[in-house]
């Protein structure tokens, strides 16, 4: 006689939530996207932290170039002008495009303006705003009229996994190769006989960054939620306990909100003349090309490594992704600041299981509420960054596996694109490198008639842009 057993009860259903947090669920498609609330709030905190940086950064960058006539602090200034811009463009992208994708002031953009525009070519701070207002205002209408949008959709699916690759590997060489006499990792210092090689380890910053990286390599192994979060916190903690960074003097203080600074952009349209308009018009059209190519790198990139890319190989609602860092770019540029971007470190925060634009909003609340938090913020090194940025490179590698590698039409210019990113510090370098190659191993195969008409535009501006670099000099 077989022995019977009672029927297995049936295993609970997790029930809605209710009230203010299911409005937020609904809104926000939680059960659609697979996560939860607690979830996308450790993402949103995890990519806010890998972002932080540019609160202190951006300002000491464009604190070089811009100059004011008044006794105000231009660096809390700048730092608050930062944090509005970033909170207003990633607030957009969370309500607007609904996807886990955080802005700022752009990296390699800020350095532009300052370095380039402003203390190079002598052209005048405020000039310098108005190509940035000019430049997000033909965003803005880019975008509306899906030009932006048609341009992602091109990408052919080999060189989208070959950006996701790419950008882990510039994630890394950031991570590794900051330069350790400012605080940063140094692990990787620049040698005039081989361009790079290893340090020799005995600057206490790489020291404890290298600690970092093994720490955050054990939550992440452990599989302990917010892994990368608590990797930037326990090397930061390190940092201040052995002096090698300056622990926070304080944690609250009145911002300086950018009197001296908002809507000087306006003012530097006053300022054009016949002298200066095709300086003017050269500065937005680089500003506009670079932010272009940097912002739909990363979307691909990103947008690979998070899953949204169908099946057609479409960004779906890549037009509300793009518009925010439009407009991002048009507000940061009234407040006071350089070309607005998406993020490559929102990958971090992804990485976390960050689905929706919930943790894009947790980002934008942290980034509005950093304004009271300068001092805290400021304190946490750069190489505390490090091992977060790191272990998201390693996670956005796994891209690779698709491409085929057998195809040397495909793996030619994947590979291309992959190692120009980090080579020459820039997506959109790696990005043009891979459209200029793509579509012409194609046709040394024979195969030009499997090339969309718009690969073969783009690689044409691309490689004029470096024509037009050439005979710059």
């Amino acid at each position: 006689m077989s022995q019977r057993y009672p029927p297995t009860p049936p295993t609970p259903q997790p029930q809605p939530e209710v009230g203010f947090l299911g409005a937020i669920a609904r809104f926000f498609q939680f059960e659609e996207r697979q996560t939860n609330f607690l979830t996308e709030a450790i993402a949103g905190v995890t990519t806010f932290m890998t972002m932080a940086y540019i609160l202190v950064a951006n300002p000491g960058i464009l604190s070089q170039a811009i100059f004011l006539e008044t006794s105000g602090d231009l660096f809390s200034e700048l730092a608050i002008a930062t944090a509005i811009a970033s909170a207003i463009a990633t607030l957009i992208m969370a309500l607007w495009a609904n996807y886990p994708f955080a802005l700022a002031p752009g990296m390699g953009l800020n350095a532009f303006f300052a370095f380039s525009v402003v203390l190079k070519m002598g052209i005048d701070w405020r000039v310098a705003l108005a190509a940035v207002l000019c430049e997000g205002i033909i965003f803005i209408l880019l975008t509306l009229s899906n030009i932006r949008s048609e341009i992602i959709k091109a990408i052919p699916l080999c060189l989208r996994q070959a950006i996701a690759a790419g950008i882990g590997l510039f994630l890394a060489y950031i991570a590794l190769s900051s330069d350790p006499s400012s605080g940063g990792a140094g692990i990787i210092i620049a040698d005039p006989t081989t361009k790079t090689t290893l340090a020799p380890f005995n600057q206490p910053s790489t020291l404890i960054a290298i600690a970092g990286i093994l720490i955050t390599s054990a939550f992440v192994a452990r599989r302990i939620k917010g892994a990368l979060l608590w990797g930037i916190f326990a090397t930061a903690a390190l940092g201040w306990i052995f002096g090698v960074a300056a622990a926070p003097t304080g944690i609250v203080a009145w911002p300086e909100l950018p009197v001296d600074l908002a809507g000087q952009a306006f003012i530097g349209i006053g300022k054009l003349s016949a002298e200066n308009i095709w300086d003017f018009l050269a500065i937005a059209f680089v500003f506009m090309f670079v932010d272009l190519f940097d912002t739909v790198g990363t979307l691909a990139g990103i947008g690979i490594q998070g899953g949204y890319i169908n099946e057609k190989g479409e960004l779906p609602r890549a037009r509300e992704a793009l518009m925010a860092d439009a407009i991002g770019t048009t507000a940061g540029a009234i407040l006071g600041t350089s070309t607005v971007t998406t993020y490559i470190e929102s990958a971090s925060g992804i990485s976390e299981g960050g689905r929706t634009g919930f943790t894009a909003a947790i980002a934008a609340l942290l980034f509005l509420g950093s304004i009271f938090f300068i001092p805290l913020l400021s304190a946490i090194p750069a190489f505390a960054t490090a091992p977060a940025l790191l272990m998201v490179g390693v996670l956005m590698m796994g891209n690779v596996r698709t491409i085929r590698w057998q195809d040397p039409a495909e793996s030619i210019p994947s590979f291309l694109t992959i190692l120009i990113m980090p080579l020459s510090f820039s997506i959109a370098e790696g990005l043009a490198i891979g459209f200029i190659a793509y579509p012409l191993i194609k046709t040394f195969q024979g195969k030009a008639g499997e090339i969309a008409s718009a690969v073969w535009v783009l690689a044409f501006v691309f490689l004029l842009r470096f024509v037009w670099i050439a005979m710059r000099g």
